[in-house]
């Protein structure tokens, strides 16, 4: 039976505006089979995005949705759990939404571990504006900001996310939709921050202006990229040179919570003193 996602959608603001063949609709998909599956009520779930091309995610999906400026969606979002910690609170934005103008509250965000799911769309670029480098553009590559060819180093997003604390740090790529699916269950069910380094094309803007003239030819490259864990690990460190491993990369159930850290704390400087 095929799966119904008018539910959960904005069906009045269908067709979506990205480009044909990009990598938010596979993830918006995912997200929506994901949400299904953990048995979520919409009106229990709200969903905030940033400024990009992943920024439309809250315009086309059915629940209590927030669109934020630029680099503020962990910020928001903090504020929005901590006042409904009954709530399910679900972030979307791209890379550099996440780590460049916004790389701050990502940290902060991990660190405190409050029980949001973050899922950056990391397709390695600033998609939307044309081009500009963002960190986790390769080296070498072309952009606006960088015609002779990207000279900075790139962040590993998900080693960033378990060195700053976050409790669940996953990575999946658009190629494998599926996959996908299976990692935002796991943590959308876990307690904690839950941080979805998504590999995404965006083949109208980082592609096609470094000769990968067809979208299936970004596609190529990204599955040239990503590597499932068990076999990332068996490689040698020359093999894992320009790789990255997916699957669940940390999990960690153990962690307090930050919702429930404040609520005890609140109850602590609240409780009347003993005389």
């Amino acid at each position: 039976m095929a799966f119904n996602y008018d539910e959960y959608l904005r069906v009045e603001k269908m067709p979506t505006l990205w480009c044909w063949g990009c990598g938010d609709g596979v993830i918006l998909k995912s997200i929506i089979r994901a949400i299904d599956a953990v048995g979520w009520n919409m009106d229990d779930v709200c969903l905030v995005s940033g400024i990009g091309c992943s920024g439309r995610m809250s315009s086309y999906v059915n629940c209590n949705t927030v669109h934020t400026t630029h680099g503020r969606t962990l910020a928001y979002a903090t504020g929005i759990k901590l006042a409904n910690p009954d709530k399910h609170v679900i972030v979307v934005s791209g890379d550099g939404d996440s780590t460049a103008i916004g790389g701050n509250h990502t940290i902060h965000a991990c660190r405190r571990n409050i029980d949001i799911n973050h899922i950056i769309v990391n397709n390695f670029i600033y998609g939307l504006t044309n081009s500009q480098t963002s960190p986790t553009t390769p080296k070498g590559f072309w952009t606006v900001t960088a015609p002779g060819g990207n000279f900075d180093n790139q962040f590993d997003i998900c080693e960033l996310a378990m060195a700053a604390g976050a409790s669940f740090v996953a990575r999946e790529s658009v190629l494998e939709p599926k996959r996908i699916e299976k990692v935002l269950i796991e943590g959308f069910k876990h307690k904690g921050f839950s941080l979805f380094d998504i590999n995404s094309n965006c083949h109208v803007n980082l592609g096609r202006k470094n000769k990968m003239i067809e979208a299936t030819d970004m596609l190529k490259w990204l599955g040239s990229r990503v590597v499932p864990k068990h076999k990332y690990e068996a490689l040698s460190e020359e093999e894992k040179k320009d790789k990255f491993p997916t699957g669940v990369l940390k999990q960690d159930e153990s962690a307090k919570e930050y919702c429930e850290a404040y609520a005890e704390y609140k109850a602590k400087v609240t409780a009347p003193k003993k005389k």
